[in-house]
């Protein structure tokens, strides 16, 4: 299970890396400051007020484990990965780089496994996701679009992956087949 949660980790990550690294570079040049703060308000407006919260203890020089209290996992690990980038920029991840589709299933599996076992913490990411995802558009916003479908037992891979590209079928069938894992085990 903590590979799960690494890979789980790992795409949370990837996913904010503009975010991220925007943070770290103004917590090291403060004339970046007003364009990361466009960003903080917006990402505030989104939902994520808690940890804009944070964020702005961190740009004030607030860099000790206390910043965690009270954070969910998925904003834990935004915060985490910054106070890492902050510390030792190479750890930064790349804001250009695509998300790892190979990672995407297997992490996507296990939170939709938990969720549907009733796992707040797991419906909360999840539904935090699923927004991004239909903000993102494409094969994307459809698969944000299914997660209910999904948590619910939906298992028919045609139904799922119908009208999406080809990588977006390949993206579904391979979470279909993690969730064939996990419901074995």
């Amino acid at each position: 299970m903590s590979k799960l949660l690494s890979d789980q980790k790992q795409q949370i990550v990837q996913f904010h890396a503009a975010l991220i690294n925007h943070v770290v570079m103004a917590c090291n040049n403060r004339a970046l400051l007003p364009q990361l703060e466009q960003m903080l308000e917006m990402t505030a407006k989104s939902g994520w007020v808690a940890l804009v919260t944070v964020i702005r203890q961190v740009i004030n020089g607030k860099r000790d484990a206390s910043v965690l209290l009270g954070l969910d996992e998925e904003d834990s690990t935004i915060i985490e990965a910054i106070l890492c980038g902050i510390q030792d920029p190479s750890t930064l991840p790349d804001p250009n780089a695509k998300p790892d589709a190979s990672l995407a299933a297997p992490g996507l599996a296990a939170m939709i496994d938990v969720a549907g076992k009733g796992s707040p913490e797991a419906l909360h990411m999840l539904s935090n996701m699923a927004e991004q995802m239909v903000r993102a558009g494409g094969d994307m916003a459809k698969l944000g679009g299914m997660m209910r479908k999904l948590v619910g037992g939906e298992r028919d891979a045609d139904k799922l992956a119908k009208g999406m590209s080809v990588q977006g079928q390949e993206l579904v069938y391979s979470i279909l087949t993690e969730l064939g894992k996990l419901a074995r085990h």
